[in-house]
């Protein structure tokens, strides 16, 4: 099969697509014959082995796993003896990143637990946005962030993967919701369902009087003493993507400001699970969430997506075609 391989940690150069055996699926795993997938931020953390904490689990001095990609979408081809929830010509969605990655190859084998149904009404490229970027906009939303109907909730970076997911999650648990990006993504913000946007190239949300009970920062630069001042009294902030440095601070500082105020600031990692992304589907089905996709790429063209989702302004999610459309 094909498959976009590396060996070595670096820039998109690295990636090369090479002809590689089809995988076998073990008595637990379904084998899937992938028809799209995308790329998300632990996609680029992987490809450069940066931040250096990362190599401890993805391999210190060359990448772990030789195939990248977590979100895929597709259709089972075979099942092992052993798996319950799955059959050959089911149509799936899932995600790769607790369980050896390889999204970016024309075939995987991986755990039933790492996979769903795909909705019927979504394509395999609308599915495969999907995983990653709703499940993190999911868990920092109801988990970290403890959302209730009716709070003010601002989504920094609203139009980004997580970012467009995000918007439209908070709306689901009710809230009133801000969304805050550049002037060329103030109408999807719209479309998704947010009560106001800011535009941050006129606006500063953080010299405003509105005051939030919650705060997403999905890609961001401010320091953290920023996003505090513009949180009520108890509220919350979490760190999902952005700079390094704001990492740095919400990992450092985070744990102090929390403890020693009424305000919380926590970092945050997804935790893939197939509940969650089940919510996920349930939210898709209903009509509640949907998924925006930027551009589409061939699977050879896997070095020229990365380059593009490096610099930052994606409007929504990018697509890898597998299967020719």
């Amino acid at each position: 099969m094909k498959a976009i391989f590396y060996d070595k940690y670096g820039t998109p150069d690295v990636l090369e697509l090479k002809e590689v055996e089809k995988p076998v699926p073990e008595d637990n795993q379904v084998l899937v014959h992938i028809h799209a997938a995308s790329i998300n931020y632990g996609n680029l953390v992987l490809l450069k082995g940066e931040p250096f904490l990362a190599r401890f689990a993805f391999g210190l001095f060359k990448p772990k796993y030789s195939i990248p990609g977590g979100d895929i979408a597709g259709r089972v081809e075979s099942v092992g003896a052993n798996v319950k929830q799955f059959q050959p010509g089911d149509e799936v969605l899932g995600d790769l990143s607790r369980c050896g990655w390889g999204g970016f190859a024309e075939y995987v084998s991986v755990p039933e637990h790492a996979l769903v149904l795909k909705p019927a009404s979504l394509s395999f490229e609308e599915a495969a946005a999907v995983p990653m970027a709703a499940v993190t906009a999911l868990q920092s939303i109801r988990d970290k962030g403890r959302v209730k109907a009716g709070q003010k909730v601002l989504i920094h970076g609203a139009s980004g993967g997580v970012g467009t997911f995000a918007v439209q999650i908070a709306k689901s648990f009710g809230a009133e919701v801000t969304a805050v990006c550049s002037t060329r993504n103030v109408k999807i913000a719209k479309s998704l369902g947010a009560d106001s946007v800011i535009d941050y190239t006129r606006e500063d949300f953080a010299k405003m009087n509105d005051r939030f009970d919650l705060i997403i920062g999905a890609n961001g630069y401010q320091p953290i003493s920023v996003y505090r001042r513009a949180l009520k009294t108890n509220g919350i902030f979490v760190h999902v993507g952005g700079s390094s440095a704001q990492l740095f601070q919400a990992m450092t500082l985070g744990p102090w400001i929390s403890l020693s105020g009424d305000k919380k600031v926590h970092s945050f990692l997804q935790r893939s699970n197939q509940k969650d992304l089940q919510h996920i589907k349930d939210l898709l089905e209903k009509g509640k969430v949907k998924p925006v996709i930027d551009k589409h790429f061939a699977l050879h063209e896997v070095p020229e997506a990365f380059k593009y989702f490096a610099e930052g302004h994606a409007q929504g999610k990018v697509i890898i075609q597998i299967e020719a459309p």
